[in-house]
C-alpha cells in the first residue's frame, strides 16, 4: 500500500512539473514588398493584387495549383463537346460570397461577360476573346461556347483575371473585395497592412489559419530587420537575396529557393525613336551582360534567358547564344542603324529592388556602346499609368509573372508596341490547337521569332526565394502563378 502511495505521489509530481502542451499558432504575419494599387484582380495588371487575393479571397471556375496545373474550383466538373467548342460547367453548390449572397450560374455569366465586354478594364481581356457566348442552363450549370477550339482555355480560367464576382458587389471590390474564398477581407491600412480572416462559411476545405496579415515592407533592409525581430513570420518572396546566407545559417528560419514564371526583361517601346530599328534592338541584345546583371541585381539567383519563356517549361528553347555578349558587334550594329556616336534615351524603373538594381547595371552597360540613358525612378501607380497604359517610355525593367504569357506579344496595342502578323498568326494557330506536341512546336516557333526580332532585352528568369519561420508549413516552393496561396498554410510546434 505504501509503495502504491509513493508511486501516486511521484506521478502527480511529474504531471505538476510537466509544461502544458501549447496549441500551434493560428495567425500569420506575412511580409510583402509591394502594396497593391487596389484589390480587384479583374481590373488591374499589378501582380501584387493577385499576391494578396488569389485563392485566398477570390476564386475562379478553375484554379492553378502549386504544380502549375489547372484544377476544379467553383466548377466541380465539366464536359467538352466533340468539336471542342462547348464547355458545360457543373458548379459547386452551397457556396456563398462573403457578404452572404449565394453563388449561382448567373454570377459566372456576369463575370465572364464583364471581362470580355467592349468597355472591360480587365488587364487580360484577350484571355476571353475566344468566348462567343455564356449562358446559364440552370442555377448550377453554365454553358460556355467558344468561336474556335482553344487549347489553353481551362488554364486561362484559372488566372486571377478570371475570378468570379457578384454583380451586386463587383464595383466595390477595389477597396472591399468580396469573393467566395476561404479568407474574408477584414481591413486595409494603406501603406502598412492588409488583414484577412478565416471564412467560417467556406464551401471547401477550411483554412487552418484564423487570421493572416500582409505587412507592406518595400525596403530590403527593413525586410531583414523585420524578420530578425519577429515582426513578420516570413516572406514568400524575400526582397534581399544578398542576405539569404544569413538566414540559411540561423536555425530560427528556413530558406526555400524555387522557380517562378517571372521573365525579367528590358521592356522596349518598339514604336519609339531609335528603338523602332531592329539593328538598335540587336545592338542592345549584344550589349547586355546577363551574368553580370544577375549577379549584381539578384545576387546570382536567376537563370539567363533570350526569349520570353520559362526555362522549366517542356516547350522551352535555349536561345541564350543567339545574341552573345559582344560589345564590338553592338557598336557595329548601332553604326549600321545610323547612330555611330550613339544616342540619348531614358529608362523608367518601377520600385522593386530587382528593377532598380538591374536598371543601374543596364544603364552602365549600354553607356559603353553609346546609349546614354536617363534613369527615372517611378512608383507603381506612375509606372502603370505612364508606361503600361500610355506607352510613354523608351525602356523599362519589369518581371512578367503571369503564367505562360508569351501570347502578349500578339497584342499590337500592348505596351511593347510590337506588331508582327507572323507572330499573331502563330498565336491564332496555337489557340486553335489542342494536341500537346503541336502546341509545343508552335511555342518553339514563337520563342524563336521574338528572340530574332529582339522585341525586348530578355535578361533572366527570376528565382523565388522564400524566408520563413522554421515552424511554418504549407507555402508553395515555386510560383507557377503570381500568388501567395495561404489556403494550406499552418504552424507546427
Amino acid at each position: 500500500m505504501k509503495n502504491i502511495l509513493v508511486l501516486i505521489v511521484l506521478i502527480l509530481g511529474i504531471v505538476a512539473n510537466t509544461p502544458p502542451v501549447m496549441a500551434a499558432r493560428d495567425n500569420l504575419n506575412l511580409g510583402m514588398v509591394l502594396e497593391p494599387p487596389h484589390l480587384d484582380p479583374t481590373a488591374g495588371a499589378a501582380a501584387a493584387i493577385d499576391e494578396v487575393v488569389y485563392a485566398n479571397i477570390f476564386e475562379g471556375l478553375t484554379r492553378i495549383d502549386k504544380n502549375g496545373v489547372e484544377k476544379p474550383s467553383l466548377a466541380k466538373s465539366w464536359t467538352v463537346s466533340e468539336d471542342q467548342k462547348t464547355y458545360t460547367f457543373n458548379l459547386q453548390k452551397n457556396v456563398f460570397f462573403h457578404d452572404g449572397a449565394s453563388f449561382e450560374a448567373d454570377d459566372v455569366v456576369f463575370s465572364l461577360d464583364r471581362a470580355r465586354a467592349k468597355d472591360s478594364v480587365n488587364a487580360q481581356k484577350a484571355l476571353f476573346k475566344p468566348i462567343r457566348s455564356v449562358t446559364s442552363k440552370d442555377s448550377h450549370t453554365v454553358v460556355v461556347t467558344l468561336s474556335q477550339p482553344t487549347g489553353g482555355f481551362l488554364f486561362s480560367l484559372g488566372w486571377g483575371d478570371a475570378v468570379i464576382v457578384d454583380k451586386a458587389s463587383a464595383e466595390n471590390n477595389k477597396r472591399n473585395p468580396i469573393g467566395t474564398g476561404p479568407f474574408k477581407f477584414s481591413k486595409w491600412v494603406k501603406g502598412d497592412r492588409i488583414v484577412m480572416v478565416k471564412n467560417d462559411r467556406y464551401w471547401g476545405t477550411p483554412a487552418k489559419l484564423k487570421k493572416a496579415t500582409i505587412k507592406i515592407i518595400p525596403d530590403p533592409a527593413a525586410a531583414v530587420s523585420a524578420m530578425l525581430a519577429g515582426d513578420v513570420d516570413g516572406f514568400a518572396n524575400f526582397p534581399a537575396p544578398e542576405s539569404l546566407a544569413q538566414f540559411k545559417s540561423d536555425p530560427r528560419f528556413k530558406v526555400v529557393i524555387g522557380t517562378t514564371e517571372g521573365e525579367t526583361i528590358l521592356a522596349t517601346n518598339n514604336q519609339r525613336g531609335p528603338f523602332k530599328k531592329l539593328k538598335v534592338r540587336q545592338a542592345i541584345a549584344h550589349a547586355l551582360d546577363r551574368r553580370a546583371i544577375i549577379e549584381g541585381a539578384v545576387f546570382g539567383y536567376g537563370v539567363p534567358i533570350r526569349t520570353h519563356f520559362a526555362p522549366h517549361h517542356p516547350a522551352y528553347v535555349d536561345l541564350i547564344n543567339t545574341h552573345p555578349y559582344d560589345l564590338e558587334k553592338a557598336k557595329q550594329l548601332l553604326a549600321e542603324a545610323g547612330y555611330p556616336k550613339g544616342f540619348k534615351g531614358s529608362i523608367k524603373l518601377p520600385p522593386p529592388p530587382y528593377a532598380r538594381r538591374s536598371g543601374e547595371i543596364v544603364a552602365s552597360q549600354l553607356r559603353i556602346i553609346g546609349i546614354d540613358l536617363e534613369i527615372i525612378p517611378m512608383e507603381w501607380a506612375q509606372w502603370l499609368d505612364q508606361v503600361f497604359k500610355k506607352r510613354d517610355y523608351d525602356l523599362t525593367i519589369v518581371s512578367h509573372t503571369e503564367p505562360m504569357d508569351i501570347g502578349i506579344y500578339a497584342r499590337k496595342d500592348y505596351y511593347f508596341a510590337y506588331d508582327s502578323p507572323e507572330f499573331q498568326d502563330l498565336m491564332k494557330r496555337l489557340n486553335a490547337t489542342m494536341e500537346i506536341d503541336t502546341r509545343n512546336d508552335l511555342l518553339e516557333q514563337a520563342q524563336r521569332l521574338i528572340s530574332a526580332d529582339c522585341v525586348n532585352g530578355f535578361m533572366f528568369q527570376r528565382a523565388k526565394h522564400g524566408v520563413l519561420n522554421k515552424n511554418i508549413r504549407g507555402f508553395w516552393e515555386n510560383s507557377p502563378i503570381q500568388a501567395n496561396d495561404l489556403t494550406e498554410v499552418y504552424w507546427v510546434n
